[in-house]
């Protein structure tokens, strides 16, 4: 009932990498940030046509443009970073992508006098895309303006074409009810970033921690979310050395030898809570 999608940038910096990531684990969608070491923003209109033919290639599509639009300080000069978005939403036309990921700004200290700088500064962004047949998408992250969901559904009440990117985990890391932050954004939820969190914050695979994922897409099953799969997990180089001779490492409960290594059970991980609710 669900679609999947990854950022596989986490499984290799180069797009060959990426590609075999994806399709070994049956993933046909990307989430594109970053390509044989250039994030999106830097990636030059040619090197998008390269890389879509590759892409299409391979039978591989983008989604979402995993863009850092939105992840400077409030009081930072902003027609620059509008400048870069309005590149990156060319490359989103290139890539033909229908979604574009995007925040609401560091330094506000969450404080609500700051808001219609946020404001301000979000429509800026959705007059650029309007007409563009791309949905602009708000993830929630903390330390921006929107990291809690009760800021998150102010912003979405102000701009109701700006869409919600639902990420478990960050609600986790800025010490709010995964499933509770759920309710309140469900109106405005887009698609689902896959990424679970322990009590301390810690990355862990879904299911595996506090983010109530399981009893979130159990709930959802009819909407048929784009599920993107973003690890996070920790890579240790030197796991397998002290791992040798059946001996078990001290590192943390989620540690793996390659980014691949953790790519691949992030997906295992997913895969696993949705045969578990019959998806």
């Amino acid at each position: 009932m669900y679609t999947l999608c990854a950022f596989s940038d986490e499984a290799d910096p180069s797009l060959q990498g990426q590609i075999a990531a994806l399709r070994d684990n049956g993933i046909s969608y990307m989430e594109i940030r970053g390509i044989d070491g250039k994030n999106i923003a830097d990636i030059s209109v040619a090197e998008s046509k390269e890389i879509k033919k590759q892409l299409d290639d391979s039978g591989l599509t983008v989604w979402s443009i995993g863009s850092p639009s939105g992840k400077i300080q409030i009081d930072d000069p902003f027609v620059p970073h509008l400048d870069s978005f309005k590149h990156m939403l060319e490359l989103a036309h290139i890539l033909e992508a229908s979604h574009y990921r995007l925040f609401s700004f560091y330094g506000t200290d969450g404080r609500l006098d700051r808001e219609n700088a946020v404001l301000e500064r979000l429509s800026a962004f959705l007059k650029a895309a309007k007409g563009s047949g791309i949905c602009l998408c708000h993830e929630n992250e903390k330390g921006i303006y929107g990291d809690i969901a009760g800021r998150c559904v102010r912003i979405h009440e102000a701009l109701p074409e700006l869409k919600a990117i639902f990420d478990p985990a960050n609600f986790i890391q800025c010490n709010q009810n995964s499933y509770e932050a759920f309710l309140l954004l469900k109106p405005y939820i887009e698609y689902i970033h896959i990424k679970d969190a322990l009590p301390n914050g810690t990355i862990a695979p879904a299911g595996h921690g506090e983010g109530a994922i399981p009893q979130i897409l159990a709930e959802t099953a009819g909407r048929n979310y784009m599920l993107t799969i973003e690890p996070h997990l920790h890579v240790f180089d030197g796991l397998k050395a002290l791992e040798e001779d059946g001996n078990t490492s001290h590192v943390g409960a989620y540690a793996y030898e390659t980014p691949r290594k953790a790519f691949d059970e992030a997906v295992k991980a997913l895969t696993g809570v949705l045969a578990d609710i019959g998806q």
